[in-house]
């Protein structure tokens, strides 16, 4: 099933701006989800297109500090790792409940990774935990849960 990509980025986009206007920017300095020193605040960037490896396709996404780890296949501990990312801003398209991890919640974010270390097929696409990422809340407010978690 695909995802329609004509007003989800539309609505995604909305949906931040309404959260920033009644919460303040999605800036962790003031009170981060997970930050171990100062960050940037969380970006929605309307019209980046990403296509995943079953044909899934987003018309936007959220651009957040992150740090460097595992991407896994699916939101659990013991999935296998498909790839690393290696750079400390990243993207994410969506988000899903799975295992809980260090950051004290379940929430995990949709990305493809840097590098593909095994699963070719999956072309480096799957989870981060949410405590890699310097986010405002999890999940970031407007990012949209991911249609199939």
């Amino acid at each position: 099933m695909k995802r329609r990509t004509g007003t989800g980025g539309a609505l995604l986009a909305t949906a931040v701006a309404a959260t920033v206007a009644a919460t303040g920017p999605m800036s962790t300095a003031a009170g981060p989800a997970h930050a171990a020193g100062s960050a940037t605040a969380c970006v929605m960037r309307e019209g980046s297109a990403h296509t995943d490896w079953t044909g899934m396709t987003w018309d936007a996404d959220i651009l957040c500090d992150n740090a460097p780890g595992d991407v896994r296949l699916q939101s659990f501990r013991d999935s296998p790792v498909v790839g690393r990312m290696v750079t400390t801003r990243s993207w994410f398209v969506c988000w899903k409940v799975g295992d809980p991890h260090a950051g004290g919640n379940n929430i995990w974010y949709y990305t493809q990774a840097d590098e593909v270390v095994s699963r070719p097929t999956a072309q480096g696409w799957g989870y981060m935990p949410a405590v890699m990422l310097e986010t405002p809340q999890d999940p970031v407010p407007g990012l949209p849960k991911c249609s199939w978690g």
